[in-house]
């Protein structure tokens, strides 16, 4: 394999609160000024909500893909008279074709998962991105939805988003380990004290994921701090 048939990729996965961080302070440029600070690929981002922006302002929909670049597509999970709420997937580099998956399990919270084909240079890699219920019900239907996507083809795949494991720790790694065996380890929430793994990035094959890491300099901008990753684009 020479220098030339490699590349790598940053992702990141974050839920920005609808932009109000610990403070309680309201702020969309502490987001976009995270994510300008590590030049991402391909950011997913959980809990947008247009709900708090004045009438006439712009969608934080439309704000923060601008922020990543030309490419975005949306989940809107809650749709009010108020504005939309949900996640997105934003990147800089093309999309192939894109799918939004329902995994909402019975009659809890409505919950997606967004699927795309991602050009990167001379590669393609297939990138999912979600946000798990708070039941341990919820979590393990929406795991093995998941490990059925990860099964459709077999492109190079990338798992991220808040994933919220933390009533059994290792159950969701356990679900996805032979789909999905490489996965970052760093503890994300709380932002101000993080000791709990809510936001992960899984991998297959595992060999891609080079490198990841939390942003601790984002803990005022939300509940959560944004996880990095370099992957190996071959």
């Amino acid at each position: 394999m020479t220098a030339q048939s490699v590349s790598t990729l940053r992702v990141m996965t974050w839920n920005i609160h609808g932009g109000i961080g610990p403070d309680r302070r309201f702020s969309l440029e502490r987001i976009t000024e995270t994510i300008n600070r590590h030049n991402p690929d391909v950011v997913a981002l959980q809990e947008v909500d247009s709900r708090r922006s004045a009438a006439d302002a712009r969608s934080p929909f439309e704000l923060l893909r601008e922020a990543v670049g030309e490419h975005g597509i949306e989940a809107k999970s809650i749709t009010t008279a108020d504005g939309d709420y949900g996640q997105m997937l934003a990147s800089r580099c093309p999309f192939n074709g894109t799918h939004v998956h329902d995994i909402t399990h019975a009659d809890r919270e409505p919950r997606r998962a967004i699927e795309a084909e991602v050009q990167c240079g001379h590669g393609k890699i297939r990138v999912v991105a979600t946000h798990f219920g708070l039941s341990l019900a919820e979590r393990r239907t929406q795991a093995r939805r998941l490990v059925a996507i990860a099964r459709a083809h077999d492109l190079p795949t990338v798992m991220l988003g808040d994933f919220n494991d933390w009533f059994w720790p290792g159950s969701l790694r356990h679900a996805l380990k032979h789909e999905l065996p490489g996965r970052t380890r760093q503890a994300s929430f709380p932002s101000w004290c993080p000791i709990l793994r809510l936001d992960r990035i899984f991998c297959w094959p595992p060999h891609i994921l080079k490198h990841s890491f939390v942003d601790r300099r984002a803990w005022r901008a939300s509940d959560h701090l944004p996880v990095i990753a370099d992957i190996v684009v071959e």
